[in-house]
């Protein structure tokens, strides 16, 4: 067991849960990826926001709210306009969704009237044949007088 843990052990074989700045480090070295579970979930919405907004991921209402409750207990901005900010992106959110579904629903009318084109015209009657007419007789040239 890595030394860190074993000093954090109480009298009754239970983990205490309160580490120091350097136990914390020492934890971090001792256990690789143990930095992405400890990691913020603040850090973690500006990330996937980052993202969003270059269009590497899908944008989540759940990240926004997260960076806003952030802001808010930090004192960064008030409640009101954090309840203002997310009612406005709701909104958005909301909007998104449901041009997104018109244009689904678009897509499949569009493919219905195509597939049904198609049929109609397989089962038309062909085309006649066009018949070619008899080219003009030449003029014989009249006599000369």
């Amino acid at each position: 067991m890595p030394p860190v843990l074993a000093g954090a052990r109480d009298g009754g074989g239970q983990f205490v849960t309160d580490l120091g700045g350097t136990q914390i480090s020492t934890l971090m070295e001792t256990l690789p990826g143990i930095a992405q579970v400890l990691r913020s979930p603040v850090a973690d919405a500006l990330v996937n926001l980052i993202r969003a907004a270059c269009r590497l991921s899908t944008f989540q209402l759940s990240d926004a709210e997260e960076v806003l409750r952030y802001a808010v207990r930090r004192n960064l901005m008030s409640q009101e306009e954090c309840d203002r900010v997310l009612a406005e992106a709701r909104e958005a959110s909301e909007r998104r969704a449901e041009r997104a579904a018109e244009r689904a629903a678009e897509r499949v009318k569009a493919k219905a009237r195509r597939t049904a084109a198609r049929a109609k015209r397989k089962t038309k009657a062909p085309h006649k044949a066009m018949v070619k007419r008899p080219a003009k007789a030449m003029k014989r040239p009249g006599k000369v007088k």
